[in-house]
């Protein structure tokens, strides 16, 4: 990196490795990260904004440099285990970002035991010579408990298992009665048949279709969502804690709600046989669109505030039998949707959407919180039947507000995914070919969805399934929420949005509030387009978190149900190898851990970087990606939540 700055100085974001060495990404540059070896973070943590500055180059080296001002912390809470000696009290972070221990004057300890994991905050550090000084927000209980686990991880990413009084208080004060008034400004569709489908154990319904023949065949269908902005208002304790909290949370064993019971389970659940408050977008479509293969053309539609009546609330399994069995509840309205939805899937593979189907896992608990069973979760097509039309409703509505007038005047939440990075692809592309795979690039080094969708295919049923998606998902860019619209790479939309699970995501209610705005050709002013850019920054942070949330959950849950199969034999697939060891992924519960180096005792394995695998220095026996392997199990490390294997020869 030159340094044409004549101070010498750079601003980023800094990232922490285990080891505790920072690399900082300079704002809007394209150049290698600075490394700061840890003499030289003079107290900066992962994920705070620093500036840094740069030591003398030295040819063929990365820039190194020191940082010398935090400008911005990142993150000031930990959760860890106490370790006390006496009047010592110290916090030894779960977090492998955090390099050092904080320590926890008496007064400030809670009283928190030795062993016991504690919530803790930094409130002083200065003095790289010196740890961190903290204090104990909250003693969570025994390291291993259900209980403290789980709160741990909730912690941890920032969110709040209950909610504080006034915003409880805001939630009963709501009047839950319709009256004929609200009726009357409303679309009247609760003679029309509706229906919910959604997972055995949800309370949360936040979406419905409608279905209706109409007098010349034609048909008329109904994606009804819950009308949450009609009761979180903006400024109410409601609406700051939804917009604080940005989504609900789903972990293995429960579900963090954005919204109080009141609403999320109550007022704004599509319950059946009862009248409910929506916000519905409702489309025309061809009757013979039912056909196999014709092309799915909405040739009317409408958006605005309903009110509904669901006649049956189905689980996924129930509207599954009625698909295959072609009777029960609703056959005829099933099996027309069903079809429509078949069509819609197909056209949008044909016109770019990216196939990112990858199998996902259940985990079973008993009544105590522990893991009995881990099954592979089945998408059939009733699951697909409801997010196709969900997926019609989120574009149908991006589309129309950019029909209404020039877009880049208008106001919206829109969901966008810009293309992969082209150095990300091409290094997607030469670990395909060593798997016997040809991605085909453009001039530009650019990839295009079909030529993407046909490698996806072409692992479809066979051992590199997972890994390759895996691998083409790590090169994909993270969709976000933006006021600014450039398109959904991945669905392959000009225009999309979420406005379909208001009750779980903070964006969609947004989204509620601007569409009804418009449709009312309401003046937005000019002041909103800087608040609502900031509420939707938040909230795609708030999503990641939430998703790192459930993912820990998972993980945790795995290696407690492993904990039981140590010593047994398991398959597993190669999904990386590293010079200190291979890293495998066991077939069933998609149980990920290690084949340390040191296990590998038959022969001295060398890494061969370039082609994605280890080759023994001798024998010449490789470990390549994909490759399938029989291993034993042979630890499970609870706390860590680290599993071991080893090669069964």
């Amino acid at each position: 990196m030159k340094n044409e700055n004549a101070n010498h100085f750079a601003e980023g974001m800094i990232t922490i490795t285990a080891k505790g060495i920072g690399y900082v990404k300079v704002d809007d540059s394209e150049q290698e990260d600075i490394e700061i070896g840890q003499m030289f973070l003079n107290t900066a943590l992962h994920g705070d904004r620093v500036r840094v500055f740069l030591h003398p180059e030295k040819e063929g080296q990365r820039q190194t440099g020191e940082v010398t001002e935090i400008l911005l912390r990142g993150k000031m809470t930990f959760i860890g285990k106490i370790e006390r000696k006496g009047n010592l009290v110290f916090l030894v972070a779960d977090d492998r970002h955090m390099y050092t221990d904080i320590y926890i004057p008496h007064e400030k300890s809670q009283d928190a035991q030795n062993g016991q994991k504690a919530f803790v905050r930094i409130i002083d550090w200065t003095n790289p010579k010196k740890n961190p000084s903290g204090e104990v927000i909250k003693v969570i209980g025994n390291p291993g408990e259900h209980e403290t686990e789980i709160e741990a991880i909730i912690l941890e990413k920032g969110f709040e298992l209950g909610f504080t009084p006034e915003v409880l208080a805001n939630a009963e004060s709501i009047s839950g009665i319709i009256t004929a008034e609200e009726i009357a400004k409303r679309r009247d569709m609760r003679a029309i048949t509706t229906f919910t489908i959604d997972p055995f154990d949800a309370k949360d319904f936040d979406d419905a279709i409608s279905f209706e023949t109409l007098p010349n065949g034609d048909y008329e269908i109904g994606v009804h969502i819950a009308d949450v902005s009609h009761f979180v208002t903006p400024g109410t304790a409601l609406d700051k804690e939804a917009r604080l909290r940005g989504t609900s949370v789903y972990l293995v064993d429960r579900c963090i709600p954005m919204l109080p019971e009141r609403l999320s389970n109550d007022l704004c659940s599509l319950k059946p046989n009862e009248d409910r408050l929506a916000f519905s977008a409702i489309f025309t479509v061809d009757k013979n669109c039912v056909k196999e293969g014709t092309h799915v053309e909405v040739k009317k539609q409408w958006f605005g505030k309903t009110v509904i009546h669901s006649d049956r609330r189905f689980t996924y399994e129930e509207a599954q039998e009625v698909l295959e069995g072609k009777q029960g509840g609703y056959p005829e309205e099933l099996l027309a949707l069903n079809a429509i939805a078949k069509n819609m899937t197909k056209a949008r593979y044909q016109e770019g959407a990216i196939s990112f189907e990858q199998d996902e896992i259940k985990i079973i608990l008993d009544e105590n919180g522990v893991p009995v069973k881990i099954i592979k979760k089945q998408r059939k097509d009733a699951h697909k039947l409801v997010e196709e039309f969900m997926l019609l409703a989120n574009k149908k509505v991006a589309e129309y507000i950019a029909h209404i007038g020039k877009a880049e005047e208008k106001l919206f939440v829109y969901r966008i995914h810009n293309e992969p990075d082209k150095e990300r692809i091409r290094t997607l592309a030469v670990f395909l070919k060593t798997l016997g795979f040809t991605l085909k690039l453009d001039e530009n080094g650019g990839v295009s969805t079909r030529d993407l969708n046909d490698i996806l295919s072409a692992t479809e049923g066979g051992p590199f399934h997972n890994l390759v998606h895996t691998s083409a998902l790590r090169t994909m860019s993270k969709a976000i929420y933006s006021t600014k619209n450039v398109g959904h790479y991945g669905l392959g939309f000009e225009h999309y949005t979420h406005f379909t699970s208001p009750i779980r995501r903070y964006p969609d209610v947004l989204s509620h509030r601007l569409l009804f705005a418009h449709l009312k050709q309401e003046e937005i002013p000019d002041s909103a387009w800087h608040d609502y850019e900031a509420m939707l920054v938040y909230a795609t942070e708030r999503e990641i978190f939430a998703t790192d949330a459930e993912r820990a959950s998972i993980k945790w849950k795995q290696v407690q149900y492993m904990e039981t199969k140590v010593g047994q034999e398991f398959e597993a697939t190669i999904t990386g190898v590293t010079e200190w060891g291979i890293y495998v992924e066991e077939k069933e519960t998609r149980s990920d851990g290690m084949i340390r180096m040191r296990d590998l005792s038959d022969d001295f394995y060398i890494l061969d970087e370039k082609n994605y695998c280890l080759i023994g220095k001798n024998k010449k026996k490789k470990y390549a990606l994909g490759d399938v392997l029989k291993v034993k199990l042979t630890k499970a490390n609870v706390e860590d939540r680290q599993l071991d294997f080893a090669v069964i020869s």
